[in-house]
């Protein structure tokens, strides 16, 4: 983190010094106990079902140098005694809220270019992209694992530091004003909207909707920022329309300002394409699976090109990028089973692109789906999952395994197809499945895992691995 002064952290935060010296410089800040470095202030969060304040002795008995609360009773004194003079103790209205007002403070001390993603899927894989990418020449400080929402986005702004270049900065939402929220604290310069689908469509009730909580990140983006957008994507004009920043797009389409084109996919699925744009053109060979990170890939591509950085770089970039853990992450069991954990969340946009790129690879062995629950689709949770069924049979699926209540109507819309339903198996648990599993494989055989991040199919892969 970028050095604060306690009085900054005070003038940050609206806080109270009740403990400690206003000139000391804190160097690092701490939201959890078991990540925690000597000499760390620690910052309780306070949610539904946990309360950090529970910490606070713990953190101190780490080395914390203090820590901020949102109270300061006789009881909680007591479980201190004599504190030490230099302990830092700050009074604060609300942690979360602290902790939002001081990564807001430090971002107004950055002279740096921060870019806000969001969108409805390919967020993270981007992400990932970018920041390989602009690691060739830059010093990048990016969104860690789900470092997306209300509390992760500060702690990535904290964690810039002297020499920061940029900030990339994952932003995701479950409802109308959270990416507004997200954007005042992070002040994004340059905004990108993957695309618009049906994610958190139980909370939102419309595509419609969801496309209006992502134009939040377009509408932040001051006048003398830039917006790029997703020139295939149906709720793009809209979004356009709603942009102070210039807006250049992206995609497959020739009104796209960067297209990528002659798109071809190796035996292993990873795809290779030409990507054309006003500074000349490249030829890319993923060695990530999946036909649908051509678009994450463009994305990248344009930001970098913004950025000035050279194509030589930016290629290279692309090409030694990996994504995040359980993200069409492809695995070796020691019996020869090729395992495709896609796990980490599921909605019916990426549960396609996941099937296509297991019918993408070109092999004689037998292709195995294990799909479970797609959670927060509300009213179109049945037909979402049936209608998804159709489609397993379409990309020559041998074998579907459904895990979960609502997956079985993936079971029942696979065999409507003309799945044998000797090859349709349902399941109630991640246990059940890989049971299941571990009698039926064979060496060369390869598995999809997919599913929403509650179901845990991880679990799945764990036990074949």
């Amino acid at each position: 983190m970028f050095p604060l002064t306690v009085s900054q952290i005070l003038l940050a935060t609206n806080g109270e010094l009740l403990n400690g010296l206003p000139q000391r410089v804190i160097n690092d800040i701490s939201i959890d106990t078991r990540t925690l470095k000597p000499g760390d202030l620690f910052i309780p969060i306070k949610g539904d079902h946990y309360d950090g304040h529970q910490f606070l002795k713990c953190a101190l008995e780490k080395g914390a140098c203090g820590f901020l609360t949102q109270r300061w009773d006789k009881a909680l004194k007591n479980i201190f005694g004599e504190l030490k003079e230099e302990t830092i103790v700050i009074r604060v209205e609300d942690g979360l809220k602290a902790l939002q007002d001081l990564a807001q403070y430090l971002r107004g001390q950055l002279r740096v270019e921060v870019v806000g993603i969001t969108g409805s899927t390919g967020k993270t894989c981007t992400k990932d992209m970018l920041a390989n990418v602009l690691s060739q020449r830059m010093k990048v400080i990016w969104s860690e694992r789900n470092y997306n929402n209300e509390i992760g986005v500060p702690l990535t702004i904290l964690k810039a530091e002297q020499g920061t270049q940029i900030l990339v900065v994952e932003m995701a939402m479950r409802g109308l004003g959270q990416i507004r929220e997200l954007a005042e604290i992070a002040h994004p310069t340059i905004g990108l909207v993957t695309n618009v689908g049906k994610t958190h469509f139980e909370f939102l009730g419309s595509e419609e909707l969801i496309a209006q909580a992502k134009s939040e990140l377009v509408e932040a983006i001051p006048e003398d920022g830039i917006v790029f957008l997703n020139q295939d994507d149906f709720w793009t004009e809209r979004l356009k329309s709603l942009s102070r920043a210039q807006v250049l797009t992206f995609g497959l389409s020739e009104l796209s300002n960067f297209r990528a084109c002659d798109i071809n996919v190796d035996s292993m699925g990873k795809p290779s394409f030409k990507i054309l744009s006003n500074r000349g053109d490249i030829w890319v060979n993923l060695p990530i699976l999946g036909r649908h990170n051509v678009y994450n890939a463009l994305a990248t591509f344009v930001i970098a090109s913004y950025l000035d950085l050279p194509l030589e770089d930016i290629k290279n970039g692309l090409e030694t990028c990996t994504l995040s853990g359980m993200r069409m992450q492809l695995l070796t069991t020691p019996k020869g089973i090729t395992i495709l954990n896609d796990a980490y969340n599921a909605n019916p946009t990426s549960m396609r692109a996941a099937l296509i790129a297991l019918g993408d690879i070109k092999s004689q062995s037998r292709k195995i789906a294990v799909l479970g629950d797609m959670l927060e689709l509300g009213e179109i949770t049945d037909v979402s999952h049936f209608e998804l069924g159709k489609f397993v049979k379409e990309v020559g699926v041998n074998t579907l395994i459904t895990v979960g209540k609502r997956s079985k109507r993936i079971a029942e819309g696979a065999l409507q197809s003309g799945m044998d339903s000797k090859e349709v198996i349902s399941c109630d648990t991640s246990t059940e499945a890989a049971r299941i599993l571990n009698r039926m494989l064979e060496q060369g055989d390869i598995v999809l895992i997919k599913a929403s991040r509650a179901m845990k199919l991880e679990e799945v892969a764990e036990s074949l691995l």
